[in-house]
């Protein structure tokens, strides 16, 4: 029987941290003629890959100076959220259900990798993930479900008894399309919004009882 398995999106999703990122490209693409309400970030910004967002934002720059420009960003990224990331509301109560259970967890991002290691081991979790799949490193990344995909296959987990969460449009439509059921956490998007875009239902916190019943039954009574 093959594994069941938690899959996690990061920014926005472990850690409230969208706004910290709409400061950081504010500081960086302003001189570019871009900046970005939480709204606009939220359509246009979050969630999506630091290619596609470079090919959009920067079309006049080749390629490596959009990848210097976009690293730029996450530097100023990092140094914003170095000692301020906290964990969205009932994430450790989640994961000490999924520990006890003996359910992988998996981290699946789009962003770079130093940032994503960042906010695991600020968070005090780095351990306890399996795998940390990062979008940018693979052919493609969310929308597209190769990150999902990946991330199932880093733990021989099968979609139909595993479970993601996510509070991007870019993240829900690429766990879906990777076969996965998928819970929006309500620190960017609202309710409405994530529904539209594909969520199973939407919560505020990871405890909540109605998370945590939709976790009972996708993986099995033992969860």
């Amino acid at each position: 029987m093959r594994q069941r398995a938690l899959l996690f999106d990061i920014d926005g999703t472990l850690a409230d941290t969208d706004a910290l990122h709409i400061q950081a490209f504010n500081a960086v693409f302003g001189r570019y003629g871009h900046i970005f309400d939480r709204a606009r970030a939220a359509r246009e910004l979050l969630g999506r890959s630091n290619a596609s967002i470079g090919a959009e934002f920067l079309p006049d720059e080749p390629p490596e100076r959009r990848a210097e420009i976009m690293a730029q960003k996450e530097a100023v990224f990092r140094s914003l959220a170095a000692g301020e990331v906290q964990p969205l509301p009932g994430l450790m109560t989640l994961l000490d259900h999924a520990e006890a259970a003996a359910i992988p967890v998996v981290a699946v991002t789009n962003a770079p990798r130093a940032n994503a290691e960042m906010i695991l081991h600020g968070l005090g979790i780095a351990a306890r993930f399996r795998a940390v799949i990062i979008g940018d490193e693979l052919p493609h990344g969310k929308p597209h479900p190769l990150p999902y995909l990946e991330g199932m296959r880093a733990v021989g987990a099968a979609p139909d008894r595993s479970l993601a969460f996510e509070d991007s449009r870019a993240g829900i439509t690429a766990a879906n399309a990777a076969g996965l059921v998928t819970v929006g956490m309500r620190s960017n998007l609202g309710h409405d919004d994530l529904i539209a875009a594909g969520a199973a239902l939407t919560a505020a916190a990871f405890d909540e009882p109605e998370v945590l019943a939709l976790v009972t039954m996708r993986l099995g009574a033992g969860a």
